[in-house]
């Protein structure tokens, strides 16, 4: 299985853009929880951070798509650089104003959010090209960055907290926006992998499927109410159980089941469709998460999002193989940045819906509220019923 990966990787350029697409993601785990710890350390109010963080979240779900559209039109390297520098601009905005007005404080947030690195998609978009001659390889390619995605993930939140917690207050924000920026720059620099541009009149006047696009967004909207739900409901369970500390324990468990899924999806032939693994993974990975109301103690609870995690990369790997598959090339990173948008807008929503079935019923209840995101998700799926579209190959 690993030298399945290790071939892959043997392609020229692709271990050295996918480092740097990895350092450049980094903060996309980091920032948000860094935004509210470090208004939390110096205000002691989770109402005003999260307001502040989710200036950043929004910011950033409607940049994704520009973001791409520009690099489609223009080049990765541009984009790259310029992101970056925003970013690590609005952090510095956000270290110094958190704590005053909210308002303000949001508004630079925002401006961080403007430039929030979307290093990984730009990573997918390369594979997609390297790789438009041997595309048996692309689903391993997705699932590579997919479990990449994980490591960040399960990095990226501990990293954060130990610096602005236990070094200095400005800590986890100031390495959020390093990372973005040398990643950023690796990647803008490693030019033999970079896709072709399209500034012409083709490139401008291919649209992108909408009625195909609608599904993908909307159904990645629902994995983001799975992914902000599901985290308040096992802090929130764990609290209900006297055992808080162990919050961590079983979301990295989570994250370990989507790792090990990925891995295994990425040794396997591609699928033959994949709206109809899309459709597949979202109905099991919803039935999964039926039985989570009624686990008894955080124990039964850890084994249940174990295997609830083995749905998860294969979810998000079957919607980007989705988008590659159908999406015209002269616009693909902006069509997989309008997926990963899906998802930022609505981990607020789950996070929110979830908090409220916690303080009314009870955190137990609350897990059916990703069982129903992700079984919502699979029916907007299998609702689509036109013929897919078929992109050209990409070059």
């Amino acid at each position: 299985m690993l030298s399945t990966y290790a071939a892959l990787l043997r392609t020229p350029g692709a271990a050295a853009f996918s480092l740097a697409a990895t350092l450049g993601r980094l903060p996309l785990s980091m920032a948000g929880l860094g935004i509210v710890l470090l208004v939390v350390e110096r205000t002691g109010s989770y109402a005003q951070a999260g307001v502040v963080a989710a200036g950043y979240i929004l910011a950033a779900a409607v940049a994704a798509p520009i973001q791409g559209r520009v690099a489609d039109r223009w080049g990765q390297a541009p984009v790259l650089v310029a992101a970056s520098l925003i970013f690590a601009a609005g952090a510095g905005l956000i270290l110094a104003t958190a704590g005053g007005p909210t308002t303000v404080a949001m508004l630079c947030a925002a401006v961080a959010g403007l430039g929030a690195p979307q290093t990984g998609n730009m990573a997918r978009r390369r594979w997609s090209h390297l790789l438009a001659a041997d595309r048996a390889r692309l689903s391993t390619a997705f699932a590579l960055e997919a479990v990449l995605d994980e490591a960040v993930f399960i990095v990226g939140p501990v990293l954060v907290t130990f610096l602005t917690i236990s070094v200095a207050e400005p800590a986890g924000l100031l390495v959020a926006a390093a990372c973005s920026c040398a990643g950023s720059w690796g990647l803008a620099a490693h030019r033999s992998s970079a896709p072709p541009t399209h500034r012409g009149a083709r490139g401008s006047s291919e649209r992108l499927p909408a009625g195909l696009l609608a599904v993908v967004v909307v159904a990645a909207a629902c994995m983001g109410v799975l992914f902000g739900s599901t985290e308040v409901l096992v802090v929130a369970f764990t609290d209900e159980q006297g055992r808080p500390g162990l919050a961590g324990l079983v979301l990295a468990l989570w994250a370990v089941g989507s790792l090990a899924a990925g891995v295994i999806v990425g040794a396997l032939p591609a699928p033959a469709s994949p709206l109809g693994r899309l459709r597949a993974t979202t109905a099991v990975l919803g039935l999964l998460f039926l039985p989570l109301p009624w686990a008894p103690n955080v124990a039964l609870l850890a084994a249940g999002m174990l295997v609830t995690g083995f749905m998860v990369a294969p979810t998000l790997i079957a919607a980007t193989t989705l988008v590659e598959a159908t999406m015209p090339p002269a616009r693909l990173t902006e069509a997989l940045m309008w997926t990963g948008a899906g998802l930022s807008i609505g981990v607020a929503p789950g996070a929110s819906l979830s908090g409220i079935v916690v303080d009314e019923v009870s955190a137990s209840a609350g897990f059916l509220v990703p069982c129903v995101a992700a079984l919502a998700a699979s029916a907007i799926a299998v609702a689509y019923r036109r013929p897919l579209p078929v992109a050209h190959p990409t070059g």
